[in-house]
């Protein structure tokens, strides 16, 4: 067994090391605040007169958020401050208005929507887990990963001590290829197929940027971050030969074009992943790296399920099934329902436990992780939410790796790092509180576990399926 960090003299409990990593860009306010400020000024000098020139009492604010409360007063409203609750509007109608603002209500597109942005913007600034204290709003169904739940309906669980209490949750997987059993002669020495695998601390990695919103500060973010999480980072050959990266938690992405480039990468990366299945290049890469993991990329298009078997027995395995950012495979289904066909399919089979599953595409939120690893993954590579938490903007809509626009800016590298390391602590503190929740101890348990999810297409054909005319 392979891991990528060094072998402590004695355990050391895995953190990611969190601090405020507050916005470079200005980020949009969530409402605009309108003051009609020649009703502001006459108000004031009627005040003036009316409180015969006492001062504080003038210059009191109509908001306890602090919204009039620069040096000029609500004729320049510091609208980051505003919340929406309408004490201002309510006491001066006549003087001031509050409406949502337009440039806020347009961050990210028709899947990985504002709330989204929302979420993962205080994610990545804060590293905590967002807390609304209105409590949550929204509908309680829908299309995608909305329409699936975890089940934590018992009250008492054997793990339920907080995600940072007395008993350690483990949110290690493995990637590689682990045989069926392990074999041992007389001596007590292993014999016949040993496991070919190494361990990361969280089941999140990052895959590899798309082209449009590539740059060298992104390059050295993503190396840096997951360097500093102990975890990997997908990058293609080209962008790791441009700029010299020589770094065990870089993933090599092999295209058909490098295979007369892979002499010149450097180093012995842990893990090579191949951008699509070519027998010839998988014999030059396990000629050139035999210690190193090799995973295909495999698209959820028609008849996967097939070629994942035929790749299985061909000795691949690990593989990564890639969606859309939109989270659709080539036929449009949801990659919920295309995760569990190419788990199932191993299942049947048998061969599920010699197999690595990792997945990408429409995983925007911290629930969608647990939910992934419940479909089937062992883990998750990380796409457009990492380039939200790094304030890039998207241009229209982002569907996938080639068709999409981000507007990038050059950020501090230090500063996307830290914002990064939020991200993932952030996700994986709530990944640990599902766990908890469901009284498991490890997320390698929770893999292909749907007894312990509810879907909501079963629940209301159990509900209203014996009901005249329901489906149609």
């Amino acid at each position: 067994m392979v891991t990528l960090s060094r072998n402590e003299p004695e355990y050391v409990r895995y953190e990611i090391k969190i601090q405020p990593a507050p916005d470079v860009i200005p980020f949009p306010s969530r409402f605009k605040v309108r003051v009609k400020k020649h009703r502001l000024a006459g108000l004031l000098l009627k005040e003036l007169v009316h409180y015969r020139g006492q001062k504080e009492v003038v210059t009191s604010r109509p908001c306890v958020y602090g919204v009039f409360s620069g040096p000029v007063g609500g004729f320049a409203p510091r609208e980051d401050k505003c919340v929406g609750c309408l004490r201002c509007t309510t006491q001066y109608p006549e003087m001031v208005e509050i409406f949502r603002n337009p440039d806020r209500e347009n961050l990210g597109d028709s899947h990985f929507t504002r709330e989204y942005v929302d979420s993962v913007h205080y994610e990545s600034q804060s590293g905590r887990v967002p807390v609304r204290g209105a409590g949550y709003r929204g509908k309680f169904g829908g299309e995608g990963w909305d329409g699936m739940w975890t089940d934590m309906s018992e009250i008492v669980r054997p793990t339920r001590d907080g995600i940072h209490g007395r008993e350690f949750i483990s949110t290690a997987v493995d990637i590689g290829e682990k045989p069926l059993l392990l074999q041992f002669n007389s001596e007590g020495i292993m014999v016949g197929e040993t496991p070919h695998c190494l361990t990361i601390p969280i089941p999140m990695l990052f895959d590899a940027p798309p082209p449009s919103a590539r740059t060298r500060a992104l390059t050295e973010i993503l190396v840096r971050s997951a360097t500093e999480t102990e975890t990997l980072c997908i990058l293609p050959l080209p962008e790791i030969l441009e700029f010299s990266i020589r770094n065990r938690h870089v993933v090599p992405l092999i295209s058909l074009s490098d295979r007369d480039k892979l002499s010149e990468l450097g180093f012995a990366p842990s893990m090579i992943e191949m951008e699509k299945w070519d027998e010839n290049l998988y014999g030059i890469i396990r000629d050139q790296f035999p210690e190193a993991i090799v995973a295909v990329r495999l698209p959820y298009s028609p008849g996967f399920e097939d070629r994942l078997l035929m790749l299985v027995d061909h000795g691949v395995g690990v593989f990564h099934l890639v969606g859309s950012y939109h989270g659709r495979g080539q036929n449009g289904e949801f990659v919920r329902d295309l995760i569990s066909a190419g788990h199932r399919a191993l299942v049947a089979v048998g061969k599920r436990d010699r197999t690595t599953l990792i997945g990408s595409g429409g995983i925007i939120a911290a629930e969608h992780v647990p939910k992934a690893i419940i479909c089937g993954l062992d883990a998750v590579a990380l796409d457009t939410p990492v380039l939200v938490a790094l304030q890039a903007r998207m241009i229209g809509e982002c569907v996938d790796w080639n068709n999409n626009q981000f507007d990038i800016r050059e950020v501090p590298v230090d500063w996307g790092v830290q914002r990064l390391k939020n991200l993932l602590a952030s996700w994986r503190d709530q990944l640990l509180e599902i766990l908890g929740a469901m009284g498991l101890r490890e997320v390698r348990r929770s893999r292909g576990e749907t007894g312990r999810a509810m879907f909501q297409e079963d629940l209301e054909i159990e509900a209203f399926g014996e009901i005249e005319g329901y489906g149609d």
